[in-house]
């Protein structure tokens, strides 16, 4: 570059996509700054009088960056140790959870209370129980008192055989979910185990199509440069395919062929299902792992022939169930503006009852000399006298 346009390119800002220089609008270049770090260099530019934020050119990017930041040390307090291909050890002082699951609501010790629960809060149930209660009093009943339980206890009735209709069916699909056959490396050898079996620590062979039996780290896969393609519908709706990758070290290992053992030390379980922090100690080394390295319960494995992964969240602990709520209860807003118009109404009848209470008791307090011969008021008997004098 010659000393002209050297001088030119001094006097004149640079020229920037998206931004175009003219006499009446001058953007001055406030700093500009250069770094070397390790053979990447970067280099800052910002606008003073655009307040943009800096422009960053190098070849560190964002891969480096989560790199980098998943690579920070975990607390021992905070940290889940899991030895690869040894669940004994691994369950024998920290006690996992297993994996299996149960969506169910209620179960045969608790389904009556904690379905007469879920239905009383209905509010017009709560309002026709204390009807049904009063009409239980001989001085307050109004008509008879079967006629007033018998409609709310069929309707409490129809409804708790639905729900425990509904439950039967999730405890159906929870007992066949648990009973899937998945293979897990037992004696150096795969061998089909039921997902309930599954323990934190055990490897795990995926084939194509198959859906994951628990939250894995991966080790392997069929592709020599370790990427596996995942489907995460059932987690996040999205139809997309997703990569994740087995780490270099692990990658060329066969577990049936030699022994595989290693020290995963990660985060304790939390519902942030595109987030994962853990280190690995393998063959003297240790190994960065993040989001993706870890595959989840409920993915399914596409365009990928097999991969092998080792347990480190099962059950309940897997981030899938961590996000699943449970069975809802289904509340219409219909049900909702019912339920405020009662309140109303009781809270409008319970006043109307106080004031009219409190007026009859003033009128009768003014008026007591007469209520000995006041219809519905006589306090005096009259038909002996009137027996003697016939």
């Amino acid at each position: 570059m010659d000393s002209n346009s050297q001088t030119e390119i001094n006097e004149n800002s640079y020229q920037v996509p998206g931004f175009i220089r003219n006499s009446s609008s001058r953007r001055s270049i406030s700093s500009i700054q250069s770094k070397t770090s390790g053979g990447h260099s970067i280099r800052e530019v910002s606008f003073g009088e655009l307040g943009s934020k800096p422009i960053r050119h190098g070849s560190r990017g964002a891969d480096s960056e989560g790199f980098s930041a998943s690579y920070k040390e975990i607390n021992d307090d905070d940290a889940r140790l899991i030895y690869i291909n040894d669940p004994e050890r691994t369950n024998e002082k920290f006690e996992f959870a297993g994996n299996s699951i149960r969506t169910g609501k209620y179960s045969v010790l608790t389904f009556l209370p904690r379905n007469l629960f879920e239905q009383f809060h209905r509010v017009a149930y709560i309002y026709f129980l204390v009807i049904a209660i009063l009409n239980q009093l001989p001085q307050l009943a109004v008509f008879g008192r079967g006629a007033s339980i018998l409609p709310l206890a069929f309707v409490l009735l129809v409804t708790a055989i639905k729900d425990a209709y509904e439950d039967y069916r999730r405890h159906r699909s929870d007992k066949i979910e648990n009973s899937r056959l998945a293979w897990v490396l037992v004696n150096e050898q795969f061998q089909q185990i039921r997902w309930k079996e599954i323990r934190v620590g055990e490897i795990i062979k995926v084939s194509a199509n198959e859906t994951l039996p628990c939250d894995m780290v991966l080790l392997s896969t069929s592709e020599t440069t370790g990427v596996a393609y995942v489907q995460t519908t059932n987690l996040d709706g999205e139809s997309n395919l997703k990569t994740r990758y087995a780490k270099q070290e692990t990658q060329m290992k066969n577990p049936e062929n030699e022994k595989i053992s290693g020290l995963i030390k990660c985060e304790k379980p939390n519902r942030n299902i595109y987030g994962f922090q853990a280190n690995m100690d393998i063959d003297g080394k240790r190994v960065s792992l993040g989001p993706s390295n870890i595959i989840l319960r409920g993915c399914e494995l596409k365009n990928t022939e097999w991969a092998i992964g080792v347990a480190v969240f099962a059950g309940r602990e897997t981030k899938a169930m961590l996000n699943n709520s449970g069975a809802p209860s289904k509340r219409s807003q219909l049900e909702t503006r019912m339920n405020r118009e009662i309140i109303f109404l009781s809270i409008f009848l319970v006043a109307l009852c106080v004031i009219i209470s409190v007026c009859h008791g003033v009128w009768l307090r003014n008026h007591k000399d007469e209520l000995d011969l006041m219809q519905f008021y006589r306090k005096k008997d009259y038909s002996e006298s009137d027996v003697e004098k016939l």
